[in-house]
């Protein structure tokens, strides 16, 4: 158990500290970009379209190739994959394009197994994140991945980024049945681990975290800004909001 410094705010007894993946732990724009662009590149191969649809699939996903970000509507990086997968099949039909289902799902499902295969390109840790989560562990205090990615895509990412020894327990989308800010996931993490809510803090980067950890009834939840959330966004939500994870500091441990 310990005590959480947030600016000049402590948070006390806590035995759990729950973390959104993409944007708190790891870069946000520089995985899905990349991610984004490749199914939109296999989607325009297969299709034989020329290139400058790859740039209009990949927005049309919620990314701006151009630019490398992501945009902040999503979905993606906010949304489940299926939604995601939607987005480019509904432009696919809005070029005259049908029954292309089957063909972005093996899109998708290619460029998974292109990215594990070197998951190392793809994936940039927070700075910060690692030295949390060490500390956490030192302290007593469980640590669980509550993600929108797929559980083994996540934890994947995680022993990429050196995360997998300090990290007790990694939900993922396709673990439960309602998405954030439903609090299943939430409950799914505490039921596991036995812990009560009011020892327990959501930290996340999108308005969906933030208020998934209220919606749980947690003790706190924490915003950071190294996502797709302006801070008036998150402080509409909860009052702590920090730069990044490296802005949250274990004191008291044990």
């Amino acid at each position: 158990m310990a005590d959480i410094r947030v600016g000049n705010e402590i948070i006390d007894d806590i035995r759990l500290l729950i973390f959104d993946k993409d944007g708190t732990l790891m870069e946000l724009h520089y995985y899905w970009a990349q991610m984004v662009g490749l199914r939109a590149e296999m989607i325009c191969k297969d299709l034989g379209l020329e290139r400058g649809h790859v740039e209009r699939i990949a927005y049309s996903m919620g990314a701006d190739l151009k630019t490398g970000r992501l945009l902040p509507e999503g979905p993606v990086g906010l949304k489940k994959r299926e939604v995601v997968l939607q987005a480019a099949i509904d432009y696919l039909n809005n070029i005259g394009y049908e029954d292309v289902y089957d063909l972005c799902f093996n899109a998708f499902q290619k460029v998974d197994d292109i990215s594990s295969k070197d998951l190392k390109r793809f994936v940039r840790p927070i700075g910060g994140a690692l030295e949390l989560l060490r500390k956490a562990a030192h302290s007593g205090c469980k640590t669980a991945i509550a993600t929108i990615d797929r559980r083994g895509r996540a934890k994947l990412a995680m022993e990429c980024l050196g995360f997998a020894d300090v990290i007790d327990l990694v939900i993922g989308a396709d673990d439960v049945s309602r998405p954030k800010p439903d609090p299943e996931q939430i409950n799914f993490i505490l039921s596991a681990f036995k812990i009560d809510r009011g020892n327990a803090i959501m930290v996340g980067d999108a308005t969906t975290d933030v208020q998934m950890g209220a919606n749980a009834r947690l003790k706190a939840s924490i915003g950071v800004l190294t996502g797709l959330a302006t801070e008036e966004q998150l402080k509409s939500i909860t009052p702590y909001v920090v730069e990044d994870v490296s802005k949250i500091e274990i004191v008291n441990p044990g």
